[in-house]
């Protein structure tokens, strides 16, 4: 009889696959490489980089195109990481969610808590907050929205919010428009507090809630409702703040998971083998020795980067001059919301980062050249995002034991319990 393999998780047991099965799987890799071969997507990688993107045209417009002279640029990490950083004063924004939960009652909630952090710390600043429940409901008798009520001394803030109601989608409704609103309120209430640098742990705008017409026309016809639109504005208006004030604004992407270069090459007629525009930015920076030992052999002593783009594709058309930004006013000339970026490879991590400014920045050589430089100096030297996006992910993280403090305590107030799922239960079990 084979034997029974147990593997210990948590102080739980959990039933492991037999060897053999493990086995058969591994060749089934084996034969998946037979039909694999990407000898020449480097060649393809740097092709579609200087020949395929000066510009990328898609139905007429141009969803990629460079911001200046096209390069793939290399630093190496020790300098870079000791060199001067052109701002010496940063600060970073996240706000973190308790994920939305749905109960017996027909609500579904989401919180949402922002923080703004700084470097060198201000340990005022990083005492304020900003918490934000949103609600679904069917129940059109209620409300439910409440103003801002201030506490902790008058340092942080709390308020409660209806979202529009659209049952197919409650749950990311909630959440998207949680998360964003408690960020930009957050920012907009502390924004004078930023001297120099603002760095948004993210995109510059909420992806999400611009890629919702692409998804379903009831989601798309949502997202330009009232409340939703307020979300985007309040981004909008915290570009316009910071253009007006000649400060710095960007947004640092942990984990970019665009498809408008690979998704523009596909329908422009090019065949590309990536799923999504990271794997070809990986593969356009990586650097391999001339006889790599394995697929996990790379140069590990530079940050390699590239210059900036312009992006009016996917969910960054609508903040382009090609879209209306979902029917919200704009203060500036439509082309100077436009998101411009460039990405970093860091081999250490094998991980790529993508830094987003508005267009109305970096026309500025100047400011790009600073931007940049901060960012390859923050990367090298913390193996990450800047320290001040660190200190804000810290401050605005919600851990998983006070989520599920949390919850419980909604469902004492709320006497309704949680709506479950076969999932809760196999997780808890360890299956």
């Amino acid at each position: 009889m084979t034997a029974l393999f147990l593997l210990i998780q948590d102080g739980r047991s959990a039933v492991t696959l037999d060897p053999i099965h493990v086995d058969t799987i591994a060749r089934l890799a084996g034969e998946i490489a037979d039909e694999t071969d990407d000898t020449d997507q480097d060649d393809l990688a740097l092709t579609a980089w200087s020949e395929w993107l000066d510009p990328l045209v898609v139905s007429g417009t141009r969803v990629i195109e460079p911001l200046e002279p096209q390069a793939l640029r290399r630093v190496p990490i020790d300098d870079i990481a000791l060199a001067e950083r052109p701002y010496e004063i940063t600060h970073g924004l996240d706000s973190g969610t308790i994920n939305p939960t749905t109960f017996r009652n027909g609500l579904v909630l989401d919180v949402a808590h922002a923080a703004m952090a700084s470097d060198p710390s201000d340990l005022s600043l990083h005492r304020k907050r900003s918490v934000i429940a949103t609600v679904h409901s069917g129940d059109v008798t209620g409300s439910y929205d409440r103003e801002w009520v201030h506490y902790d001394e008058g340092n942080s803030r709390r308020r409660v919010w209806r979202v529009p109601s659209l049952d197919r989608f409650a749950e990311a409704i909630v959440h998207a428009l949680s998360l964003y609103l408690a960020e930009s309120e957050h920012a907009l209430e502390h924004a004078d507090c930023v001297e120099e640098l603002l760095v948004l742990d993210g995109p510059l705008y909420p992806k999400e809630l611009l890629s919702w017409e692409d998804h379903d026309a009831e989601l798309g016809a949502i997202a330009r409702e009232t409340k939703p639109k307020q979300v985007l504005e309040n981004y909008l208006e915290l570009v316009e703040r910071f253009v007006e004030t000649d400060r710095t604004l960007v947004g640092f992407v942990k984990n970019p998971s665009a498809r408008t270069i690979v998704s523009g090459l596909s329908r422009s007629g090019k065949q590309v083998p990536w799923g999504n525009d990271t794997a070809f930015f990986t593969r356009l920076l990586e650097q391999r020795p001339q006889n790599p030992a394995s697929a996990h052999d790379r140069l590990t002593d530079e940050l390699t980067f590239t210059t900036w783009l312009c992006s009016r594709g996917g969910p960054d058309r609508a903040v382009s001059e090609h879209g209306d930004a979902l029917g919200c006013a704009r203060s500036l000339d439509p082309a100077a919301y436009t998101v411009t970026f460039f990405v970093i490879y860091d081999p250490r991590s094998d991980l790529l980062y993508k830094i987003e400014a508005p267009a109305a920045l970096t026309q500025s050589a100047e400011t790009r050249e600073a931007i940049t430089r901060q960012a390859l100096a923050e990367v090298a030297a913390n193996d990450g995002p800047p320290i001040a996006v660190k200190k804000a992910d810290e401050l605005a993280r919600i851990s998983a034991g006070a989520k599920a403090s949390l919850r419980s305590r909604f469902e004492d107030v709320l006497k309704s319990g949680r709506l479950g799922n076969y999932n809760d239960r196999r997780w808890t079990d360890g299956e």
